[in-house]
């Protein structure tokens, strides 16, 4: 075999060598890269997800609709919002009627203490609409939930017309929500924002445009 053959041949594997090493030198760092992006992509989908509230935190504040049109009259029932009990009391023209009759006994009669309610429930129902109430189940003293005593007499005695007591320390309250005197707890139940989108339908969460 002549020199120029060995020399040529020498050459042909030499720039074998030199390609396969440049492939393996392109696969490393496209695997390389792959991994840096799988790197990234993991780093910043929490940090994607930090910046954007959860669902449960979005729905823990969001108004909630509650359909009315099951209530019986002299009955109530409970929704949730906010992560609290607001109850939804369907009173009798009885137990409307009852409401102005006891005043004396209140603490808050008139609602003065404008924050536990908004300004279109100020009135003698601290409601929009006379026979419908809408207060936060939670009781003004230290946050118990009152028990419902909505019919006259019972267990509560011959001078209760109906309302709500806190078995934790014995605050009273009437079936708007008012506290009664002589209880621990200072002030009314809250009455939340809310108003009706028709006959059956209520929003909680949003205030109405409606006035007192």
């Amino acid at each position: 075999m002549s020199d120029n053959q060995n020399d040529n041949q020498q050459a042909d594997s030499q720039k074998r060598e030199c390609s396969q090493v440049d492939l393996d030198k392109r696969n490393f760092l496209i695997a390389t890269s792959a991994v840096g992006a799988l790197g990234c992509a993991a780093v910043a989908v929490p940090f994607v997800k930090s910046m954007t509230p959860s669902e449960r935190a979005k729905a823990a504040g969001a108004p909630v609709e509650v359909d009315i049109s099951k209530i019986e009259p002299g009955t109530m029932m409970t929704a949730e919002w906010r992560g609290q009990p607001v109850w939804i009391i369907n009173r009798t023209d009885e137990m409307t009627a009852e409401l102005a009759k006891h005043d004396d006994q209140l603490s808050d009669p008139a609602s003065k203490v404008t924050s536990q309610q908004p300004e279109y429930c100020k009135n003698e129902s601290r409601s929009l609409k006379p026979n419908l109430a809408v207060v936060v189940g939670i009781c003004t003293h230290l946050g118990c939930s009152p028990s419902e005593k909505l019919q006259r007499g019972g267990d509560m005695g011959e001078g209760w017309t109906g309302g709500f007591f806190c078995p934790c320390h014995g605050s009273k309250f009437d079936l708007a929500g008012r506290v009664f005197k002589g209880s621990p707890a200072p002030i009314n139940l809250v009455v939340p924002p809310h108003k009706y989108l028709s006959e059956n339908l209520l929003l909680i969460g949003v205030d109405t445009e409606e006035k007192a």
